[in-house]
């Protein structure tokens, strides 16, 4: 029988413990040698080391519920109910992330592209959710995102702008013109 906090932690590392495994695989089958053994080993290593990496970075953004609130991420799309503001946002219809501060706690604050912004606790019920909805927004780097999240500034830090859209050139041989 396991003790239900140290089952609690497993199953918070479970993705790190997991890629720690394929890693192992990996070197086994390094050492087993050979032309085909090697290759396949290094790749599976390397594909547990960047499992690993990713796994390391949802555990540092993922915080321990405490604000009232539950987030939902479905279809590409975020919803936060509150209780006493929430609202919805499409991932395609966001233009900006930041993170402040209001009333001592830190916050997302999702901006559209009709200027509607919607406000959550990090530490909201299923905002663990928000790394992956964060991640699969055009030009992201989760590093940043992770690494801003352990800052404790006071003021808005913009962590992600929708990169512009380029509007194509149509020359004058052009058969659009």
């Amino acid at each position: 029988m396991i003790r239900p906090e140290i089952l609690m932690q497993l199953r918070r590392w479970q993705e790190v413990i997991l890629a720690a495994c394929l890693g192992a695989a990996g070197l086994w089958l390094i050492f087993l040698g050979g032309y085909i053994l090697v290759p396949s080993g290094a790749a599976t290593v390397v594909l547990a080391l960047s499992m690993a990496l990713l796994a390391v970075r949802r555990l540092r953004f993922a915080r321990h519920s405490g604000a009232m609130g539950v987030v939902e991420v479905d279809e590409a799309q975020i919803a936060y109910f509150g209780p006493s503001d929430g609202g919805f946002i499409s991932l395609q219809d966001m233009v900006e992330l930041r993170l402040l501060r209001v009333s001592g706690q830190q916050m997302w604050r999702l901006k559209q592209s009709d200027g509607q912004t919607l406000l959550i606790p990090i530490d909201a019920t299923g905002a663990e959710r928000l790394f992956d909805a964060f991640a699969a927004l055009p030009d992201m780097n989760t590093a940043v995102l992770v690494q801003e999240l352990s800052h404790t500034a006071s003021d808005m830090k913009i962590i992600w702008r929708r990169p512009a859209r380029g509007i194509a050139h149509q020359g004058a041989g052009s058969p659009l013109t």
